[in-house]
């Protein structure tokens, strides 16, 4: 099978058409015929040599796709059916997954739980944009973050690929977001989105907006992916009993942050990463998602964000549109 791999790592130019065998399910996973692959920040990361993936994990890059199940591997006896064994699956089945690397190839296979149909209405090329962002959103917004119908939500990045998800769904479910972006055309995309207030942080400082539209309260929950100096800020935007939500460090991994302010405020701080996460646990999230989340897709109410796409073999040029900082939403590439 064809596939993009990465010679070594640096820029995009490293990535390159190669053909390699194609892989085999084991038990408990499914063969799946790649119709579409999503780009995600942590594939570039992977590329510079900054995310290796997981021990036993492939090199190809690739963590969600869309097609069509080819083949099932062996029931898994370690768990019950419809949890652990991927028995749910059936060949021929149009299917989005969550891949810890691979996607970027003709066939890649998944853990059978970390599988999910098509929604009704969806596009391959529109699934294959679903997995990595969903599931991240689900589990640090609503599961870590614990946002409630009729709280605040500050989302940076807003038209990232995250951020486009997490004011879908948290505006579907009745929160109401604030989020940050650098320019005024990609404020605009975020108001569109569902934001009640958007955020040119070139021109505004986030704290005093916040403070501003929430009666100087403050946010229940902030979803950051910039750490560094935006620590302290997060902090200092969040209302009493407010969650700091970290998932990605752009701006920095350290910093000085007044632990009175947490102390004060009751605040909590939590974060985490999915790629590292079992199968298992990803499971959980992909049943919460197809029980909580799916509906509202097929009802049109979220919808994911597709900015542009590339065949496979011009994953390079994927690379460099996502890198470019123009993108709203995500970059996908075409398989077949």
């Amino acid at each position: 099978m064809t596939v993009i791999e990465i010679a070594s790592p640096g820029g995009p130019d490293v990535l390159r058409a190669a053909e390699r065998p194609a892989p085999a399910p084991g038990p408990g996973e499914v063969l799946i015929d790649v119709y579409a692959a999503g780009v995600n920040r942590p594939d570039l990361m992977q590329r510079e040599g900054r995310y290796p993936p997981p021990p036993g994990t492939t090199d190809i890059p690739g963590l969600e796709i869309a097609g069509r199940v080819a083949a099932l591997g062996a029931a898994d006896a370690s768990g019950p059916p419809q949890s652990s064994s991927g028995r749910r699956w059936q060949v021929g089945d149009e299917v989005c997954a969550l891949l810890a690397g691979g996607g970027y190839a003709e066939r890649a296979v998944a853990p059978g739980v970390q599988c999910l149909p098509v929604p009704r209405g969806l596009s391959m090329v529109d699934a294959a944009a679903v997995p990595e962002t969903f599931f991240t959103v689900w589990t640090n917004v609503f599961d870590r973050g614990r946002l409630a119908s009729g709280e605040w939500l500050l989302v940076h990045g807003g038209t990232s690929g995250i951020g486009s998800t997490a004011i879908q769904i948290a505006s579907a479910r009745g929160a109401r977001v604030i989020a940050t972006a650098g320019s005024d055309r990609k404020c605009e995309a975020i108001r569109r989105l569902g934001a009640v207030r958007a955020i040119n942080y070139h021109t505004e400082e986030f704290v005093e907006v916040v403070k501003s539209v929430t009666d100087r309260r403050g946010v229940d929950v902030v979803l950051d992916i910039i750490g560094g100096s935006y620590a302290q800020r997060n902090l200092d935007s969040l209302a009493r009993d407010g969650r700091l939500v970290q998932i990605g460090v752009m701006g920095g991994a350290s910093a000085e942050i007044a632990l009175r302010t947490i102390m004060l405020k009751r605040l909590t701080l939590t974060g985490s990463t999915l790629r590292i996460r079992t199968p298992e646990e990803k499971g959980v999230i992909a049943r919460a998602l197809e029980r909580e989340v799916w509906p509202l897709i097929e009802s049109g109410r979220v919808r994911p964000v597709v900015h542009q796409t590339f065949p496979l073999p011009q994953a390079a040029e994927a690379h460099r549109a996502l890198e470019s900082g123009d993108v709203i939403g995500k970059v996908v590439l075409i398989v077949r």
